[in-house]
C-alpha cells in the first residue's frame, strides 16, 4: 500500500471544534436546507466523513461539518469535538486543490437515479413525511419523483392520518 495515500486515516483523531478554523478560500455555497439535511444525516448515519484539515487545523475539506457540529443537538451529542484527519501538504496551492476537488468529486444527483429512489421508497411503505425528513424534500419533490397521479400520490399523504372531530367552541 501507498503510505502517503493511507497516510491521513492513521491521524484520525476527535478534537474540540473551538481549534478547527475554516478556511479563506472555500469556493462551496451549502442551502440552509441542505445544512438541516446534513444534519439529520449524521444524527441518522452517525457521522461517517471525518473534516479534514492542514496541521494547524485549518479547514481543508468539511466546512458545514464544522459549521452543523456547532449547532444543537449535535453540539450537545459531540461534546463540542469533531472528527480530523490531517493532511500535510508541501505548498498552500494543494490546500486549495483539495478543498475544491474535494467538493466537486462530490457530484450531483441525476433525475432518474432519484425517480427510481423515491419509488422504491414508496414502494416499501415508507412515508411521504419520512423520506422528505431523510432526503432532504418538501412533499412536492417527492410527488415530482414519483410519477403518480395528483389524485394517489394526496391519497398517499393523507393514509395512516386520524383526524379529529370538528367542534364547536363558544363564548361562555
Amino acid at each position: 500500500m501507498d503510505s502517503k495515500i493511507i497516510s491521513p486515516l492513521s491521524t484520525l483523531q476527535w478534537v474540540d471544534r473551538t481549534i478547527v478554523k475554516p478556511n479563506t478560500y472555500n469556493p462551496n455555497k451549502v442551502s440552509k436546507q441542505n445544512l438541516e439535511l446534513l444534519k439529520q444525516s449524521i444524527l441518522t448515519n452517525g457521522w461517517t466523513l471525518p473534516i479534514v484539515v492542514r496541521p494547524d487545523m485549518t479547514i481543508i475539506d468539511g466546512f458545514h461539518r464544522w459549521t452543523i457540529a456547532g449547532q444543537e443537538p449535535l453540539l450537545s451529542k459531540l461534546d463540542g469535538k469533531v472528527p480530523v484527519v490531517i493532511v500535510k501538504h508541501k505548498e498552500h496551492s494543494e490546500d486549495i486543490y483539495g478543498t475544491v476537488t474535494h467538493n466537486r468529486a462530490r457530484g450531483t444527483h441525476l433525475l432518474e437515479p432519484m425517480k427510481a429512489i423515491v419509488k422504491e421508497l414508496l414502494g416499501a411503505g415508507k412515508s411521504v413525511e419520512e423520506i422528505g425528513k431523510q432526503l432532504g424534500m418538501k412533499p412536492e419533490e417527492v410527488f415530482r419523483l414519483s410519477d403518480f397521479s395528483k389524485e394517489d400520490f394526496l391519497k398517499m399523504m393523507i393514509s395512516g392520518y386520524e383526524y379529529s372531530k370538528a367542534e364547536f367552541i363558544t363564548k361562555i
